[in-house]
């Protein structure tokens, strides 16, 4: 499981491509990879990998200089074909999360790292204190992307802010702009998405007792007019 509190954004340091099949290697930090094994999973762009090999650096010439290691992660073609990692090539930015361990601070929302699918940046609106992002907001996806409702985007726990039909935006703050790939985000990038589990399991229960997608929008539209009126 994951928090969506993205720890920092990593270049691809190499990548290995066989068919219907990839290898990413990345240069993690000491701080990064401490206490990183084998078989621990990590979240890349949101996407729930598993560290298949983990290679402690060479020592450098000075004394207590940082050393880090290089870790690899594999990705079938269904990953691949799914996620944006299919895109990735040797210096491309990526988001970094290690799996959330008991006791930790949730300061996102609970993930699976179990990407949906990708959505397309359509607008991104900068200015010197504020970057506002709007994306697609397909069909199959729109009951579960609602206003201030939860999103993982590229790994990122995010809320919406705003909801207009056909797409939805975010509004960043620095330390988001800061941490993660989202501070390097332009018009065209096809981004990972995970909806929100809690409302994704809300959504399709009401649908799946009111019997059709219109009459659970019909419902959600006089929640909201109630909701406003009152």
């Amino acid at each position: 499981m994951f928090t969506g509190i993205v720890q920092t954004r990593l270049a691809v340091a190499d990548v290995l491509t066989k068919e219907d099949f990839a290898t990413f290697i990345f240069d993690f930090s000491d701080e990064l990879a401490d206490g990183l094994v084998v078989g621990a999973s990590v979240a890349i762009n949101g996407t729930c990998l598993t560290a298949r090999e983990i290679i402690p650096a060479s020592s450098g010439s000075d004394a207590g200089s940082s050393t880090g290691s290089r870790v690899s992660f594999d990705a079938i073609g269904q990953t691949l074909k799914v996620t944006n990692l299919g895109d990735l090539e040797a210096g491309s930015i990526v988001n970094i999360e290690r799996a959330a361990k008991f006791g930790d601070e949730i300061g996102g929302h609970l993930l699976s790292g179990h990407v949906m699918q990708q959505i397309r940046v359509v607008e991104v609106i900068e200015t010197a204190n504020n970057l506002v992002v709007w994306m697609e907001r397909p069909d199959n996806l729109a009951p579960y992307l609602l206003d201030k409702g939860y999103v993982a985007l590229n790994g990122c726990s995010l809320t919406i802010a705003e909801v207009a039909g056909d797409r939805f935006a975010v509004h960043l703050i620095p330390e988001t702009r800061d941490v993660t790939t989202f501070g390097l985000v332009a018009v065209g990038d096809m981004i990972n998405v995970e909806v929100d589990p809690q409302t994704q399991a809300v959504v399709d229960t009401v649908q799946r007792l009111l019997g059709s997608s219109e009459a659970l929008g019909s419902l959600l539209e006089t929640i909201r007019a109630t909701s406003d009126n009152g």
